[in-house]
């Protein structure tokens, strides 16, 4: 091999071993811009509007009441709480014998919606110019919350739903209602409450992931003073919809009901 030869692939090994030097320099020099870029990408993806609510909200609480204690009842109120006969919680008989109005596929109401006692995705909430809409995921309805100013109206009659206006207070969303069917429970616990009932929720996201949700009910004919729940949480979910459907189908629930809910309690149909 002649030396110009040598010489030539001792240059090309020497160009090399500098170019991964200088690549691996780049690399390091790199690394920490990368990772700062890669930290504010992170920090702009959490970057968020406190007055947006649009997305689908998962809420799971340890107590699925308003709180673990209800205020004192009325006369009234506890007449209509031992008239009610759950199959959760301490007061809990077979479905069967009981009257809880989701086994007959009865609407729930608010703020039993809002308890989010077993439905996978629960609420997606979508805001317009007007109002704002809160679609369940549990038996596909949906609230409408009016956000054009209006006042609360007085001349009201029972809805499942009631009639809800919303307004901001700073970072909390106030939703005022009023106008509810008594024939809807609280919980499924079976709290009762009234067509006198108001409630309160107020909404305030406090991070890009939570929501709080603090719900005051004011019913004098049931209760002897307001109830003010625990802080409920709502945690974001990255869905885009619901991933299934969640209607209670009356003939689907007698079918059920007849085949199994009823035998298990000793209860036969001829």
């Amino acid at each position: 091999m002649g030396l110009g030869l040598v010489n030539w692939i001792a240059a090309l090994g020497v160009v090399l071993l500098v170019s991964q030097v200088a690549v691996a320099q780049a690399g390091q020099r790199g690394g920490p811009q990368r990772g700062r870029a890669a930290q504010a990408s992170r920090t702009a993806a959490h970057r968020f509007n406190g007055h947006d609510l649009s997305v689908i909200w998962l809420g799971r609480n340890r107590v699925l009441a308003l709180s673990e204690q209800p205020p004192p009842r009325t006369a009234w109120g506890e007449a209509k709480f031992k008239s009610y006969l759950p199959s959760y919680g301490p007061r809990a008989i077979p479905p069967a014998l009981g009257n809880d109005p989701q086994g007959n596929c009865d609407p729930l109401g608010i703020p039993r919606l809002l308890m989010f006692e077993n439905n996978p995705s629960d609420v997606e909430i979508i805001q317009t110019p007007d109002r704002m809409l809160q679609i369940f995921d549990r038996h596909h309805v949906y609230r409408q919350i009016w956000t054009d100013g209006r006042e609360l109206r007085k001349d009201l009659e029972p809805r499942w739903m009631g009639y809800s206006v919303g307004k901001w207070e700073g970072d909390t969303f106030v939703v005022d209602s009023a106008g509810f069917d008594e024939r809807t429970w609280l919980d499924h616990f079976g709290n009762p409450h009234s067509d006198e009932m108001r409630l309160q929720e107020r909404y305030r996201r406090i991070n890009l992931d939570t929501i709080e949700l603090v719900i005051t009910l004011t019913d004098p004919k049931t209760y002897t003073k307001p109830w003010v729940s625990d802080a409920k949480v709502l945690t974001w979910q990255n869905l885009k919809e619901f991933p299934d459907e969640l209607f209670c189908v009356p003939s689907e629930e007698q079918a059920f009901n007849r085949r199994v809910r009823d035998p298990a309690a000793g209860v036969i149909h001829k």
